[in-house]
């Protein structure tokens, strides 16, 4: 399943191992959600960062793939907060 098939109240895991449900139904490097972190905030998320789609019902889990265009906006990011690194 590719990050643009996500539909607004699905379930998400993302890589930092936080819960988040999708908040849209855009596609693209963006996807507006509620995370359940430290607190739970709502707001724009890396479409890279989503990994996983939780089925609440069946208890099930969907590995996630990302278009080309989310992986270089990932490799763009990582080599931008890499860099800030002393």
């Amino acid at each position: 399943m590719v990050t643009n098939d996500l539909k607004k109240d699905d379930l998400v895991q993302l890589a930092n191992g936080w819960m988040a449900r999708i908040a849209d139904n855009r596609k693209g490097n963006t996807r507006l959600c509620t995370v359940y972190g430290f607190h739970t905030e709502m707001g724009s998320v890396y479409s890279h960062d989503i990994i996983q789609l939780v089925d609440e019902v069946a208890g099930t889990r969907t590995w996630i793939t990302h278009t080309e265009k989310q992986k270089a906006v990932k490799a763009w990011s990582d080599n931008l907060f890499n860099s800030l690194q002393p």
